[in-house]
């Protein structure tokens, strides 16, 4: 039987922690019958191993790991793997799969157009000039779009980050669409907004680039409309983060088919990670080097010398790390039978 495991991060904020859950329970509504459970990498439970054992006593033969993870940086490349390597020695009657974040796709791009034309204007104290007067005459070419993304220490992740922006600016009719990070990396968020002042534009649009709600979302809200007080001549409105859209539920489920019927390969070109464990060979790990965890995908990671970059001080929920893997996959999967996801429909080729 196979079984589908959500990994989300965990956030230190429970009404993030919730909302994962109410949208893993989304996607095991698409797929009645199918066995879905839900767990967390860190902050909260249930973890990992609490939720591969949970597959396991529904009667799992085979589980697909999928990250619920906007891009994949050191979780997905290497805290994720070293906890599938632990569930296969657990329970090596188990086949287990590790399918990908969510990463650059589409979807995504459908998603942000969506929360884009939700943005609402930013309050500002009374006294002040509005968002309706501010807004005055101004016309998409003195738009800003401003992307906002929680910034990683992996490169590659950060660049894949810009492609997204770049793939919505083709479908828009904003002069500019603009990346920044909340932290991590540069540019950040107020280097962000000064620039599209500077550009000259009289309306800017932020458009947090997040799955769920958490302690850095409530903090760029707080951050928006300090800008828009500040800024009384512009106007200032602030989009939604993905939740529970329709297409991220697509997605997961196109995800974990992936995993179960496709072949799910990493790009190793670029990973940091695995440069640096080129340079670290000598040292020694207590677990297999060449973790199959059904991608193809052997780094011979040194896992403990690594030091990459969680963040876990910093008071934020973590509710992407980016990093993404991506390649172009032909598969078509054989869904709805005895050995597939019930119900999930023809798998895209993403």
């Amino acid at each position: 039987m196979n079984a589908i495991l959500l990994v989300g991060h965990g956030s230190r904020d429970p009404e993030g922690n919730e909302e994962l859950l109410e949208f893993a329970q989304a996607v095991a509504d698409r797929v009645p019958g199918t066995c879905v459970e839900t767990c967390f990498l860190e902050l909260t439970r249930p973890s990992i191993a609490d939720g591969v054992q949970a597959c396991v006593k529904r009667g799992a033969t085979r589980v697909v790991l999928v990250p619920i993870i906007l891009f994949a940086a050191g979780h997905a490349k290497i805290d994720i793997p070293m906890a599938i390597d632990r569930a296969k020695a657990r329970h090596p009657q188990v086949e287990f799969v590790y399918g990908r974040p969510i990463g650059v796709h589409e979807k995504i791009v459908s998603i942000l157009q969506s929360r884009l034309k939700e943005a609402r204007p930013v309050a500002v104290p009374a006294g002040m000039n509005n968002a309706v007067e501010a807004s005055a005459g101004v016309t998409d070419e003195e738009t800003a779009v401003l992307v906002l993304g929680r910034g990683s220490s992996d490169p590659d992740a950060n660049s894949d980050f810009f492609k997204m922006s770049r793939m919505l600016w083709e479908k828009l009719p904003y002069t500019w669409v603009e990346s920044s990070f909340i932290g991590v990396t540069q540019p950040s968020f107020s280097d962000g907004l000064e620039r599209c002042v500077r550009l000259g534009a009289k309306k800017i649009i932020v458009l947090p680039y997040f799955l769920f709600t958490g302690v850095l979302i409530k903090r760029i809200g707080e951050m928006t409309e300090e800008f828009a007080e500040a800024h009384p001549e512009l106007q200032v409105e602030i989009g939604g983060y993905f939740g529970f859209h329709p297409q991220l539920v697509e997605l997961v489920l196109e995800r974990a088919n992936e995993g179960l019927f496709g072949k799910v390969a990493a790009n190793c070109d670029n990973c940091q990670f695995r440069l640096e464990a080129q340079e670290h060979h000598h040292h020694h790990h207590d677990h297999d080097h060449d973790h199959d965890h059904g991608h193809d995908h052997h780094h011979h990671h040194d896992h403990h010398g690594h030091h990459h970059e969680h963040d876990h001080a910093h008071a934020h929920s973590h509710n992407d790390h980016n990093h993404e893997h991506h390649h172009e996959h032909l598969h078509t999967p054989s869904v709805g039978d005895s050995s597939g996801i019930a119900g999930s429909g023809q798998v895209k080729n993403s």
